[in-house]
């Protein structure tokens, strides 16, 4: 899939948002929408090696399952996380996120891009995937001004085992 992009300005330090970023139990909280039944893959949720499952819940996702796992923490400027997801994990996933002073707070720059691995699964991401991606996305980007800005629109954090 051609990467979905989403910018957004947070009226807040960028410290602050990078810190909230950077640690993956706090992404089910603007994510949840679509984004469903996150599970950490370690105690640890902050900083490199971090990394949750979660189920995509979308159009035609048979096999919504995925992973990530941040790979890259360069603090406050960018987080980057590789994962897999699909049928047998085929389907590898990368996401970043920039973060870029901003008047009146900080830019946060959203980027996500998966490569298929076999016809059949760029078949199923030509069905609308990338369209519902990219709109829930936004949405998530959002919610995740709404929780920073004004703490309004809290979720659940994600856990070890749904413990």
């Amino acid at each position: 899939m051609d990467p979905v992009e989403h910018t957004i300005t947070i009226d807040r330090p960028r410290e602050e948002v990078f810190e909230y970023l950077a640690d993956i139990a706090n992404h089910p909280e603007f994510t949840d929408h679509y984004l469903k039944h996150w599970r950490l893959t370690r105690i640890d949720s902050y900083g490199p090696g971090a990394g949750a499952r979660y189920k995509m819940d979308g159009p035609f996702q048979r096999f919504g399952w995925s992973d990530l796992t941040f790979i890259e923490i360069d603090a406050p400027r960018k987080i980057v996380a590789v994962g897999r997801g699909g049928k047998y994990n085929r389907i590898k996933t990368f996401a970043s996120w920039t973060l870029e002073p901003a008047s009146g707070g900080t830019r946060v720059t959203f980027v996500f891009e998966t490569e298929p691995a076999l016809p059949t699964d760029r078949f199923v991401e030509a069905l609308g995937f990338r369209g519902w991606f990219k709109r829930k996305s936004a949405k998530g980007l959002r919610r995740l001004r709404s929780i920073l800005e004004e703490n309004e629109h809290r979720g659940t954090r994600a856990t070890v085992a749904g413990i």
